[in-house]
């Protein structure tokens, strides 16, 4: 009887996880217009999809924290800053043409570390124990 693999190896995940990066940092560069069409030739901007894929990007980043290796870490970090850096200027750039079309010049929100507060709200009995294992300490 044949087995079945049960894991992957982590070569294998790594370079999916960077493969999967590159997927969505393609799909905000062509949203941004900086990958024309294929049969058309044409690179049309859309900036709301654009601030999707780099907010899904951004959110990947938050929930993958302290999970991925250096290098895994860096091209996700490359990938969001040069997209925002992109978005920015397409965005002012479409506001300055004065297209008739209200985009914002804003880059997408960079999700930011809480601040350690003095009082945390109480938590439901069954939540308390969850949060224990997965708090930082700030060395209060």
């Amino acid at each position: 009887m044949a087995e079945v693999q049960t894991h992957t190896e982590s070569g294998e995940m790594a370079q999916r996880f960077i493969e999967m990066v590159m997927m969505q940092a393609q799909n905000a560069a062509y949203a941004l217009g900086q990958i024309p069409h294929p049969q058309t030739g044409e690179a049309p901007v859309n900036v709301e999809l654009a601030r999707l894929f780099i907010d899904q990007l951004i959110v990947l980043r938050e929930k993958t924290r302290g999970n991925l290796s250096s290098e895994e870490q860096a091209i996700l970090n490359n990938a969001i800053s040069n997209l925002q850096m992109v978005f920015v200027e397409v965005s002012q750039g479409a506001s300055a043409a004065g297209d008739g079309e209200a985009v914002e010049a804003e880059p997408p929100p960079a999700v930011k570390e809480p601040a350690p507060s003095a009082e945390a709200a109480p938590a439901p009995a069954g939540e308390e124990e969850s949060r224990k294992k997965f708090t930082k300490s700030y060395g209060a």
